[in-house]
């Protein structure tokens, strides 16, 4: 890794010791950073959530950083300022305290839907001496390329510059910095009623690439407003846990690239499932198996034009469908080919190698995601209009292929490497590929074919429930043939393939519950070291379903109480030590706590009705 290997002049701050829950997310709907407690903020991938990093220390002590904090000793608690994604960090000393407000900034102007879909790729920081005289250090630390290249410093008129590889760095604020051959450093006295600001913003090296917003520039006070004035026309949930809700449709917006409404399905690459381990891949894609239900919740806690939108995108990516398979997930601009690789310089979260960029799943075959595009067609309803040619030929294709497929192995929506198998989940998505297409076939022209989709849907229908049922384990197992119980079988409650109160269908869910459930997480198998969220998540509403509010209702808030300080979840958590483990913050999980609370508010207003 050259000079950025071996430079040992940025100190550590146990970083060994952090926890993925340690950060707080900030984003401009462009690219998204981490922030840890300490006021350092360890990943920025500028210009886009899949761009090469300029500070990667959250994968490696020497990948760059910006840190931010109390030269002495000090204790932090932190916020985000209202309805936004701006943070506020509070550091507490023996001599005073602090604010440091941290942001991505947005574009000035930007409000409501126009939020996010231009950035002027710029992190703004301010410090606010709330008491007494508080002395700071600050250190930025970049390392373009995932800590590849480490760029050169100059002080110039527009202030500290770092120029390396395709983008140049320009840090400007309110103190002196001392530069070093790697480093820009600065230890200042900041008294109560003091306010500094600083701003780092990301160019191109060269002409011909993207360049920053005209006029005076992004600010903190603009990025505010931009937030508040989203939440005020998007946030219109008033069920139960609005707060953890409201929360959590906040964090989908900051994971949506706004320019064309793909949802990432993390803001990270490469932290581990298993903390040591090697289940560590790239999740800073738009995945269509995530689709209908990511729809489901913009729907219920934002508005539905953030859920149009993403349906178009997928349907514009996808392209016309002939004989190839159909594309798991997709970059945020539509990109199909996402060939995966390792970054051996980077020692990894807490040494979990290897590190992955892109990620091979694109060209796995996942019948289940058929499903989910239709699905999600469905659920939107009148709200697409009048369907294009395009989007027709889209959904038929894609049921059509369900009709075709729906006996094949394959990799399931856990994304096996190992080898292809007939799983329930998938089989039971192609039943909801073929069974909303019949119910949207007045709406997709002549090629509609609601009669071969209608002989499919009861073939799939019967053969799922004549091989997934398990005798010896007494519920629906993960594969045909099977033994093993698997939490993804929750959703055949959750499609509408069978009632959750059906006599083995609710065997299926109390299995889970019992042999599955730990700690208030489920795992989606035996031997799954962690509990999965989303899972536990799907567990809440199925019993909701099934009439068993209090006990839905239990484990929701156990699933929810994974959750850090700022409400975010990861996609994992360790039911032993409350870790949070995985790509973060997950929108998955955070799709599932939204589809949960709804669900539970629905339960909980028909047994009111049940009973008046």
């Amino acid at each position: 890794m050259g000079e950025a290997a071996t430079d040992q002049t940025a100190p550590v701050h146990h970083w060994d010791r952090r926890r993925i829950g340690d950060y707080g997310f900030l984003s401009d709907c462009h690219s998204a950073a981490l922030v840890d407690r300490s006021g350092s903020i360890d990943w920025w991938c500028p210009t886009r959530f899949d761009s090469p990093s300029v500070f990667a220390r959250l994968l490696d002590a020497h990948a760059g950083h910006w840190s931010l904090r109390p030269a002495a000793d000090h204790r932090s608690t932190r916020c985000y300022l209202g309805p936004t994604l701006v943070l506020r960090t509070t550091f507490v000393s023996d001599t005073g305290e602090v604010e440091v407000t941290d942001a991505l900034a947005l574009e000035p102007g930007a409000r409501g839907h126009d939020v996010g879909l231009r950035s002027p790729h710029t992190l703004l920081r301010r410090v606010h001496g709330r008491r007494g005289t508080v002395s700071m250090d600050m250190e930025l630390s970049p390392r373009m390329e995932y800590g590849l290249t480490t760029p050169h410093l100059s002080d110039e008129p527009e202030g500290l510059v770092a120029r390396g590889g395709p983008l140049t760095l320009t840090l400007t604020g309110d103190v002196a910095l001392t530069r070093r051959s790697t480093t820009a450093q600065a230890t200042f006295r900041v008294a109560a009623g003091e306010t500094l600001d600083f701003r780092l913003a990301a160019t191109p090296s060269f002409p011909g690439g993207e360049g920053r917003s005209s006029g005076e520039g992004p600010n903190l006070e603009d990025t505010l407003e931009g937030w508040r004035s989203w939440s005020t026309r998007h946030q219109e949930y008033q069920g139960r846990h609005r707060q953890a809700v409201l929360r959590s449709s906040l964090v989908l917006q900051g994971l949506t690239y706004a320019p064309s409404g793909a949802v990432v399905a993390a803001a990270t690459t490469s932290l581990p499932e298993v903390i040591g381990g090697d289940l560590n891949f790239d999740y800073r894609f738009a995945w269509l198996r995530d689709l209908s239900l990511t729809i489901r919740s913009l729907w219920i806690a934002a508005c539905p034009d953030e859920a149009d939108k993403f349906f178009r995108w997928i349907a514009q990516a996808a392209g016309q469908l002939h004989d190839e398979r159909v594309q798991v997930m997709y970059g945020v601009a539509g990109e199909r080919d996402l060939t995966e690789r390792t970054l051996a310089h980077l020692a990894g979260f807490r040494g979990s190698q290897p590190v992955r960029i892109g990620n091979d799943a694109w060209d796995q075959s996942q019948l289940d995601i058929l499903g989910e595009v239709v699905d999600a067609a469905h659920q939107l309803g009148d709200q697409l209009g009048e369907l294009s040619e395009a989007t027709q030929s889209l959904l038929v294709a894609l049921a059509n292929r369900a009709a075709d497929t729906w006996r094949d192995p394959d990799a399931g929506m856990w994304e096996a490497r190992d080898q292809q198998r007939q799983y329930v989940s998938s089989k039971v998505m192609c039943w909801v590929a073929v069974d909303r297409a019949v119910a949207l076939a007045p709406r997709l022209g002549e090629q509609a074919d609601p009669a071969r989709w209608e002989r499919a849907r009861g073939q799939i229908r019967q053969a799922v429930l004549d091989k997934a049922w398990s005798e010896q384990a007494g519920a629906y197992t993960g594969a045909f043939g099977s033994d093993d119980l698997d939490a993804s079988v929750l959703l055949l409650p959750l499609v509408g393939f069978l009632p959750a109160d059906d006599e083995r269908m609710w065997a299926t869910i109390e299995a889970v519950e019992r042999e599955l459930g730990d700690a208030g997480l489920v795992r989606r198998w035996r031997g799954d070291p962690m509990g999965f969220l989303i899972c536990t998540y799907w567990l809440s509403e199925c019993l909701a379903l099934g009439g068993e509010l209090e006990r839905a209702e239990a484990w929701f808030e156990r699933a929810s109480s994974y959750g850090n300080d700022l409400g975010l979840l990861a996609e994992e958590a360790d039911p032993e030590g409350g870790e949070l483990l995985g790509n973060f913050p997950q929108a998955f999980s955070h799709v599932g706590l939204i589809n949960a609370a709804w669900r539970l508010t629905e339960a909980a207003r028909t047994s009111s009705n049940d009973t008046t």
